[in-house]
């Protein structure tokens, strides 16, 4: 499928738009992401309709707490990832490295999805355990016929994410959990992305009235240290109110980061704690 949100140039070199690298792809040649191919001077979405992953989620898996609690989703994702965070979870679907992975998962209609979600009574939908905005076009068809028939969807994201892809996706949003990682330097060192491209997607959903949640997976020796924490909880304020929902989690070695330790249980009680301190109304500790 062509993309929807990019600019031809000359030479039959297009720009990306769909996050903020807003990578420049040569003819024949992917974006960072991988999934965006040039195809002589048409930029190309390579996973759309291939879904890698389906599953029915108590809604506090996401997580989201204060959003239809003790309720179940059904949860999709097609591959891929515009972050490159070494403690992924999910890096098997996420990190794309050839287009043989690219060619993983099932061809699913949109429509499909919602069939079985009216089925099972399920009330709401989520576009998890890679990063949604990578297949955007095709969550963008599903978030469409969901509101259509009043089914919630719901956004799970690294939020780096770029204006023109909000603009389409904020008005089918109903409710977002964005992962926040850190201050600049850890996702300038860590993650290939940009602190303030993020807190200003929180920011936007914000003032679209979704309903958002906050997760931070607190990380010994990258995030964890007393002053970033503080820093954290104030930009989160500053951008969200001190009514956001804030999810801190357990770090457990995964993917490069295997001989990293687990995040020490008293880190977290103190990044909570100065999150209440701070004004924070709702902090929950997550993996302990």
């Amino acid at each position: 499928m062509e993309a929807l949100v990019y600019k031809k140039l000359k030479h039959k070199q297009v720009k990306c738009q769909v996050c903020p690298h807003y990578c420049l792809i040569d003819k024949d040649h992917r974006g960072v992401c991988q999934i965006r191919y040039n195809h002589h001077g048409k930029l190309i979405v390579e996973n759309y309709e291939r879904v890698i992953a389906t599953h029915i989620d108590p809604i506090e898996k996401k997580p989201l707490y204060h959003f239809l609690p003790k309720t179940k989703v059904y949860s999709l994702a097609s591959v891929g990832c515009n972050m490159r965070c070494p403690w992924c979870q999910n890096y098997q679907i996420s990190q794309i490295s050839s287009k043989r992975q690219l060619n993983k998962g099932s061809i699913i209609k949109p429509k499909d999805h919602i069939d079985f979600v009216k089925q099972q009574g399920i009330p709401s939908i989520a576009y998890t355990y890679t990063e949604p905005t990578m297949y955007v076009e095709y969550a963008l068809e599903v978030m469409k016929l969901a509101h259509q028939e009043k089914i919630n969807n719901i956004w799970v994201s690294n939020g780096f994410t770029s204006i023109e892809t909000l603009e389409l996706i904020l008005p089918y949003i109903d409710a977002a959990n964005i992962d926040y990682k850190g201050n600049e330097s850890v996702y300038k060192s860590y993650c290939l992305g940009h602190e303030a491209e993020v807190l200003n997607t929180i920011k936007k959903m914000k003032d679209h009235n979704i309903h958002i949640e906050i997760t931070t997976l607190l990380i010994p020796g990258i995030n964890s240290d007393y002053e970033m924490i503080d820093e954290m909880i104030d930009n989160i304020i500053s951008v969200a109110g001190n009514d956001i929902v804030w999810h801190i989690s357990r770090f457990f070695p995964a993917y490069k980061e295997q001989n990293r330790e687990i995040t020490a249980y008293d880190d977290m009680v103190h990044a909570k704690k100065r999150a209440h301190e701070k004004g924070l109304k709702h902090v929950y500790l997550g993996n302990v």
